[in-house]
Parts: C-alpha cells; structure tokens; sequence
C-alpha cells in the first residue's frame, strides 16, 4: 500500500490518497475540501478511486466527501454512527463554526464500528472507534505497512481538541491507549493536522497522554 498526502483546506488539514500498488484501486480519507486537487492527485497517478473514507464528521474533513464521491461515482465509508449529527450540520452550523465553506450534508453508505474492516483493492485496513475528540471518530490501520491514519486524535506532541460540543477528554486518552499504543512503537501515523510521527515517540514523550508503564 502506498500513501500520499494532500494538505486540504485553508487548516491544512491532511488527505491521505491511498492505493493498493498491484491493483492500483485507490481511496481517499478525509477530503475536506480542495476536491480539484484531490482528483488531479487521482488521475495524475493513473489510479481508479474506489471510494471514500471518513475518520470523523468535522467540516475539514469531510466537507469534500459527498462531491468528490459523487464525482468518481463511489461509497462513501465512515465514520461511526456517533457523528452523524456533525455530517447533518456541515452546511449550517460547521460553517459557522469553523469558517469554511459549507460542506454537502451526507449519508455514508457504510457505518463503521470497532473491529470492523475495510478494503482497497486488495488490501485490507482495520477499523478503531475512537472517541473523544468527536463521538463518532474512526482510525485505520495497515497492518503489513504497519501505517495508521489517526484523524484528529493524536498528533505529533499533541492530541485532539475535546472542548468541541460532545468532545471528552477522557476518552480521548482512553482511545488513544487501548487503540494507539498498542498497535506497535515502529508503527507509522498519519495524523489530521501536521507532520507524521511514530507511536513509539508519542508513547514515550506526548505530554497530553503519557505512557502508564
């Protein structure tokens, strides 16, 4: 599996196009926006876009998500059912709150869940429900590339906002070291804002979410 990232809207927010190199079926996670962007990043690798992956239901990440998979005529998958009163908002009250452009309110096709999993091409990503910075925020794992895209709940020295409506704080620590910490310290994420980092830097060293051992 290969990973690009695409920073999107005026937050930078971080796209990831992933693509499964024998098959070249690909898949975005969390087009906030810039959706041009995004499918000139698609079409300039030669990939087929096969759907649509959403960790969370904030305006930057998934603003773009209907339109782009309107466009490419795919599902949409993600995030958990917890958020779906974000994705209702995100033309109305998101837009106020963050500043950007409305979103397309949507549906996913496919809710997602602990333990579940989902497939590009011929690879397959698990699923982690990780509450806290919104009620309904996912993560996925590539196993064999040992790459994680964390969304907005841990970052490089930092984690996720939890004083937005129905963020805890709590859970986000919870999250982060029931399905964080425990994928592995030579694991890879990819976080929603910033650069990349390892879980085993964050485990050692994140202020916010220290290691218990």
């Amino acid at each position: 599996m290969k990973f690009q990232i695409i920073p999107v809207t005026p937050f930078q927010q971080n796209c990831t196009l992933m693509w499964d190199e024998n098959t070249n079926k690909a898949a975005v996670v969390d087009p906030g926006g810039d959706v041009a962007k995004i499918a000139a990043a698609i079409e300039q690798r030669g990939l087929t876009l096969e759907k649509v992956l959403v960790t969370h239901g904030h305006l930057d990440h998934c603003g773009g998500a209907k339109t782009l998979a309107d466009q490419f005529g795919v599902p949409i998958e993600g995030p958990n059912e917890a958020d779906a009163y974000l994705l209702d908002e995100l033309a109305t009250s998101q837009t106020r709150m963050w500043g950007l452009p409305a979103g397309a309110p949507f549906t996913p096709d496919r809710w997602l869940n602990q333990g579940d999993t989902v497939t590009v091409g011929n690879e397959t990503l698990q699923v982690f429900h990780c509450p806290g910075h919104s009620p309904g925020h996912v993560i996925f794992f590539h196993a064999p590339t040992k790459v994680a895209i964390s969304g907005d709940v841990l970052f490089a020295g930092s984690v996720g906002r939890t004083d937005l409506p129905n963020g805890s704080f709590n859970a986000l620590v919870k999250s982060i070291r029931e399905n964080m910490y425990t994928l592995g310290d030579d694991v890879q994420f990819i976080p929603g804002h910033g650069p990349v980092s390892t879980i085993g830097s964050e485990r050692r060293g994140n202020q916010y979410v220290p290691d218990k051992k």
